[in-house]
C-alpha cells in the first residue's frame, strides 16, 4: 500500500494499471517557478516537495505508507509551459507547440520514512502543425485545460502527435518504468 499525493485521474489510473494498491492523499503546495530554476529543477522539486508533504503528515502514524509523487512540465524555447488558466491561455499554448517539437518533463519522487528517491524522464514530442479551427475547437472541448501543455497524449490530441520519443506514460503524467524501479525497491507489490 502506498499514498498517492495527486488527484489525478490519470495517474490514479497508470498505478492501477500496474497493480498498485493505493490511497489517494494529496496536497496543495506553492507550484510558483523559482526565476533562476531551470525546467528540470523545477519539475524534481515539485515531486519531491508533494512527496514530502504528505510523508511529513503520516510519520509516526499506523499507516505510515511510503509516498509517490509526480510532476509533469513542458519545456519549449528556454521555458516552461504549465496547465491554461483560460480558453485564450491555451489556444496561445496550442500556437506555440503546433508544427515544432517540445520537451516533457515527467519526475517521480517515493517518500519512505527513511529517505525521497527520485526518477526524471525527457521525453521529445512532436506536434504536426496544427490549424486555427483544430486548436479552437480542441480547446473548446475542455479536455485541455487541467493538463500541462494544454493537451492530453491519450485524448483527442493524441491526432496532433507526429512522433513521441521516450515514455508515453511519462507524457500522459506518470513514468511507469521509472515509478515501477522506485517501488521495486521499497519491496511495494505491483500486478
Amino acid at each position: 500500500m502506498i499514498y498517492l499525493a495527486s488527484r489525478s485521474p490519470r495517474r490514479a489510473e497508470l498505478l492501477t494499471q500496474i497493480g498498485v494498491e493505493f490511497e489517494v492523499k494529496a496536497t496543495d503546495i506553492d507550484e510558483t517557478r523559482s526565476e533562476d530554476e531551470s525546467a528540470t529543477e523545477y519539475v524534481c522539486r515539485m515531486a519531491v516537495s508533494k512527496a514530502r508533504v504528505i510523508n511529513d503528515e503520516v510519520v509516526g502514524t499506523p499507516q505510515a505508507y511510503p509516498v509517490l509523487a509526480a510532476d509533469t512540465t513542458i519545456a519549449l524555447d528556454g521555458d516552461t509551459i504549465g496547465k491554461p488558466a483560460d480558453r485564450d491561455q491555451c489556444c496561445c499554448i496550442l500556437g506555440q507547440l503546433s508544427g515544432r517539437q517540445h520537451l516533457v518533463l515527467s519526475a517521480v519522487a517515493l517518500a519512505t520514512q527513511a529517505e525521497v528517491k527520485l526518477r526524471l524522464t525527457r521525453n521529445r514530442v512532436g506536434f504536426r502543425a496544427l490549424s486555427t479551427t483544430e486548436i479552437e475547437s480542441y480547446c473548446a472541448t475542455e479536455e485541455p485545460m487541467d493538463k500541462a501543455g494544454a493537451y492530453a497524449i491519450q485524448g483527442k490530441a493524441a491526432m496532433f502527435i507526429e512522433s513521441l520519443e521516450g515514455s508515453y506514460s511519462a507524457v500522459m503524467g506518470l513514468p511507469l518504468y521509472e515509478t515501477a524501479e522506485l517501488l521495486a525497491g521499497a519491496e511495494i507489490k505491483m500486478f
